[in-house]
C-alpha cells in the first residue's frame, strides 16, 4: 500500500452492511448492444429502467460500459437544485468524473425511494431531499466503488488496499494498470455486496462543499428537458376543466352545444370538481370550454369576504383557543406589568403561483394507468389514483418529469389535478392518453391556498427591557385537518403546521402561552413554501423588534442577550449583522431591520435595507446568513437563499388573495403580483462554516424577508406595519 492509498483510508470511516441495506444494494448486469442510449419516445421521458450493456450497483445508481453513471433521484427536481445535490452525493463516495454524471428522476415505488423521513412514503417536501438522502446515497456510491475495487484487484492480482479510484478511473499506480468504471462493469456486478464500506471524512471530500454545475441547467437551456407540456403521444388528447366560480358550489345542468361545435373538441365530461372538455389540442379545448353553459348549483356557497373573515379572527383572537404550550402564567404576569405591549398581525391567502400550473398526462389501459408529471407525492398519488380506478398500487405508474417549481402545491394530499386528469381520461377509449392543463387563472381562482391567518399578542417587559412574559394566539385554518396526515400530525386538536416557528420561539422567556383557533372553512388550503413559518416569523420576529423598541434597547443587541444560549441562531445574527454593517449611517428616508428565525432545523438571519419614498416601499439590499450544516453545493445554496427570500418578498409588498362574496377576486400576474425582476434588491449571502448534518435550503429564507422588511419600514419611517403585503398609511 502506497502513501496516497493510506491517506485515502485514513480519511474515510466505515459503514456497515446493515447500513446500507436500505439502498437495495444488488449488483445485475443486462447483456446487449450500446450502452448509454437513452431512450428517444417522449413516452419514456423520465424512465429509469436499466438499458443494455448497464449494470445497476443498487436502486440509486447505474453504470454503462462508456463508464457514464447514472444516479436515479427519489425526490422530484422542480428548479430547488435537489438532482444536482443527490448526484453529488454519490459521486462523492464512488469518486466519480462528475463530467459522467446524469440524473434520472425515479419511478413510483416506497418499497426503494421512501423519503426516510417520513417512513414508508415517497415524496419531496419540507425541505428534507438532501436531509434524509445524505448518509444513504453516499452509502450507495461508496458500495459501488468498492465493488469497482475488488474487481479491478481481482483483474489485475493485486491486494484491493493497493486499487484507488479517482474521478472516474481505478488504478493500481505500483504497476500502472487502470481502467474506467465502465471496463470493470460486468466484473464488478460479479462481486458480493460487502459487509462494510468506507465513507469519507469531511476533509477528504473533492466534490461536496464545491461549486459544481447544476445537473439541469444544460437541458433547460437547450430545450431538451422534458416537462409535463413536453410530452407527446400518438392519440393523445387534452382537456381543460371548467371549475365553479365559488367554494361549496356543483354543477346543476350543462348545455354542451356551443362547445361541441367548436373544430377540435371531442367531448363533454362532468367529473366531481367541474366540467371538462376534451379536444385534439390545448387552444380547442380552451375555445370549447369557453363555450360551455353551465347553470350552478349555489345553495351551499361560500358567500363571505376577506375583510368579513378578518374580523371574525379578531373576534376568535378575543376568547382562549387550544392550549398549545404553556410555561408559568403569562395571563397574570401582564395583567400586574408596568411595561405592556399588544400588537395584532394578519396575513392574507396566498396562490403558489408556481411557474408551471398545474398538469399531467395519463394513459390508462389493460395493465393499468400510466402517468406522467412533474411528481412531488409519488406515494399518496399512486395510492388515490389506485384507490379511484380499483387497481393495485403498483399498477399506477408515474413517470417523475422535470416541473417548473411547486412551493407545496403539486405536494396535495387530495391528489386533486391528478384525480381530475384520470377522471376525465377514463370516460375515453382505453389507451388514449389525456394532456390535462390548468391556465393560470384556473390556478389562481380553483386552486389550493396558504391560508390567512391573524396572530394576537401580548407582552411584558421588566424595568431592564427583559421580557418578562409573552401570551400568543393564532387563528387559521388547518392544513391538515381532513387529510391523510391528520392522524399523524394533529395531537389534541393542534395542527403542527399551524403553529411551528411560534411554538419553538428561541428567546428564553419564563411565561409563556401559546394558543390556537383552527376555524373550519371550505376554503381550500395547503402548505406554502415555510408552511407555517409563514406567519409566524412574521408575528414573533416584529413582536420581539417591537419589545426590543420598547426597552429601548438595538434589535441587534436586543436580539444577541436573549439568544446567548442558542449559538446557532447567535451566529447567523452575528454574521449578517457584521456583513450588513448594522449600525452604520443610512440616509434620509432609509432604514436597516433583522430577522432571525429556524425552520426546516437550519438557520437564517437577514438584514434588510429600505428606502421610503412618496409612501412606497423599495428593498433596495439583503444580507443572509444561512446555517444549514455542510454545505454541498454553495451555488445551489446561495440560489435558493436569493430564491426563497425573493418569494418572500413577493408576500412581504405584493402578494395578495382576495375573497369578495366568497369569489376569488384574483385571476392572474395582473392583479396578483409578484416580485418582477427589477423589484429584486440587492442580495449578499453568507454560509456559516459547518460539520453538522446538512438541513434544509429551499424554504428557511422565505419567512425572515417579511420581518425583516417591516422592522426596516419602522427603522425609516417610525411607522409599525403589522399586515402583509406591508403598505403604508
Amino acid at each position: 500500500m502506497n502513501t496516497g492509498d493510506i491517506v485515502n483510508l485514513s480519511r474515510r470511516r466505515f459503514v456497515t452492511s446493515a447500513l446500507v441495506s436500505v439502498a437495495g444494494l444488488t449488483l445485475g448486469i443486462l447483456p446487449g448492444v450500446r450502452a448509454g442510449e437513452r431512450p428517444s419516445a417522449p413516452e419514456n421521458a423520465g424512465s429509469v429502467a436499466a438499458q443494455a450493456g448497464e449494470f445497476s450497483p443498487n436502486a440509486f445508481l447505474r453504470i454503462d460500459q462508456d463508464g457514464l453513471v447514472t444516479v436515479i433521484s427519489k425526490h422530484l427536481e422542480m428548479g430547488q437544485g435537489t438532482y444536482t445535490g443527490l448526484a453529488t452525493l454519490v459521486a462523492e463516495e464512488l469518486d466519480a468524473d462528475w463530467g459522467k454524471i446524469r440524473v434520472a428522476g425515479a419511478p413510483a415505488d416506497a418499497s426503494r425511494y421512501n423519503n426516510l423521513f417520513w417512513g414508508p412514503m415517497q415524496g419531496t417536501g419540507g425541505s428534507t431531499a438532501i436531509a434524509n438522502s445524505f448518509d444513504q446515497l453516499r452509502r450507495a456510491g461508496a458500495v459501488a466503488r468498492q465493488m469497482l475495487v475488488t474487481a479491478a484487484a481481482e483483474l489485475w492480482q493485486v491486494p484491493e488496499t493497493e486499487v484507488s479510484v479517482a474521478a472516474g478511473v481505478v488504478a493500481h499506480s505500483a504497476s500502472g494498470r487502470q481502467a474506467g468504471f465502465g471496463q470493470l462493469a460486468e466484473l464488478a456486478a460479479r462481486q458480493p455486496v460487502p459487509e462494510t464500506v468506507l465513507l469519507k471524512e469531511p476533509e477528504a471530500f473533492t466534490l461536496i462543499g464545491k461549486r459544481i454545475p447544476r445537473q439541469d441547467s444544460a437541458e433547460k437551456i437547450d430545450g431538451t428537458a422534458q416537462f409535463t407540456l413536453d410530452v407527446k403521444l400518438p392519440g393523445m388528447k387534452s382537456a381543460l376543466v371548467l371549475h365553479p366560480p365559488r367554494f361549496g358550489v356543483s354543477v346543476k345542468s350543462v348545455d354542451d352545444t356551443a362547445a361541441l361545435r367548436v373544430p377540435g373538441v371531442n367531448k363533454v365530461v362532468s367529473i366531481p370538481s367541474g366540467v371538462a372538455v376534451v379536444a385534439d389540442d390545448f387552444w380547442s379545448a380552451r375555445l370549447g370550454r369557453d363555450a360551455l353553459s353551465v347553470s350552478w348549483d349555489e345553495s351551499g356557497a361560500f358567500s363571505r369576504s376577506s375583510a368579513e373573515l378578518l374580523d371574525e379572527y379578531r373576534e376568535l383572537a378575543r376568547t382562549e383557543g387550544t392550549l398549545v404550550r404553556k410555561e408559568g402564567d403569562a395571563a397574570q404576569v401582564i395583567a400586574q406589568a408596568d411595561s405592556l405591549l399588544e400588537a395584532e398581525y394578519s396575513v392574507p391567502f396566498l396562490s403558489h403561483s408556481a411557474m408551471e400550473p398545474m398538469d399531467c398526462v395519463v394513459r390508462i389501459d389493460d395493465s393499468g394507468c400510466d402517468i406522467w408529471n412533474g411528481e412531488q407525492m409519488q406515494t399518496g398519488d399512486q395510492m388515490a389514483v389506485a384507490k379511484l380506478l380499483g387497481l393495485k398500487p403498483e399498477q399506477v405508474r408515474i413517470n417523475m418529469l422535470y416541473a417548473g417549481g411547486s412551493f407545496g402545491r403539486r405536494a396535495n394530499p387530495a391528489a386533486d389535478y391528478l384525480l381530475e386528469a384520470v377522471h376525465i381520461a377514463r370516460s375515453l377509449e382505453q389507451g388514449t392518453p389525456l394532456k390535462m392543463v390548468w391556465t393560470r387563472e384556473d390556478d389562481t381562482r380553483a386552486g389550493y391556498y396558504r391560508p390567512m391567518y391573524l396572530h394576537k399578542l401580548r407582552g411584558a417587559l421588566d424595568a431592564a427591557g427583559n421580557p418578562l412574559a409573552w401570551e400568543q394566539r393564532i387563528v387559521g385554518q388547518s392544513i391538515l385537518a381532513g387529510t391523510p396526515f391528520e392522524a399523524v400530525m394533529v395531537k389534541d386538536g393542534v395542527d403542527h403546521t399551524s403553529v411551528e416557528g411560534a411554538v419553538n420561539l428561541p428567546y428564553p422567556i419564563a411565561n409563556f402561552q401559546l394558543e390556537l383557533h383552527s376555524p373550519q372553512l371550505p376554503v381550500p388550503v395547503l402548505w406554502w413554501r415555510s408552511v407555517g413559518s409563514t406567519h409566524t416569523a412574521f408575528a414573533g420576529e416584529c413582536f420581539i423588534d417591537e419589545l426590543a423598541h420598547k426597552a429601548g434597547q438595538d434589535p441587534v443587541a436586543y436580539r444577541r442577550r436573549l439568544l446567548a444560549d442558542q449559538p446557532r441562531h447567535l451566529g447567523v445574527l452575528n454574521l449578517a449583522a457584521e456583513k450588513a454593517d448594522w449600525g452604520a449611517p443610512l440616509g434620509r428616508g432609509q432604514g436597516r431591520g433583522v430577522a432571525v428565525h429556524k425552520s426546516f432545523n437550519s438557520y437564517v438571519a437577514q438584514v434588510a435595507e429600505v428606502t421610503v419614498r412618496r409612501g412606497v416601499i423599495y428593498v433596495d439590499r439583503v444580507v443572509i446568513a444561512v446555517d444549514c450544516g455542510i454545505a454541498i453545493n454553495p451555488d445551489i445554496i446561495e440560489a435558493q437563499m436569493q430564491g426563497g427570500m425573493g418569494f418572500g418578498l413577493s408576500a412581504a409588498l405584493y402578494s395578495e388573495l382576495t375573497l369578495d362574496q366568497g369569489r376569488v377576486v384574483q385571476s392572474n400576474f395582473n392583479d396578483y403580483q409578484i416580485l418582477r425582476i427589477d423589484q429584486m434588491p440587492e442580495v449578499a449571502v453568507y454560509i456559516v462554516p459547518s460539520a453538522e448534518p446538512p438541513t434544509g435550503v429551499g424554504e428557511p429564507a422565505t419567512p425572515v424577508i417579511a420581518p425583516a422588511v417591516a422592522n426596516a419600514v419602522f427603522a425609516a419611517t417610525g411607522q409599525r406595519l403589522r399586515k402583509l403585503p406591508l403598505r403604508l398609511a
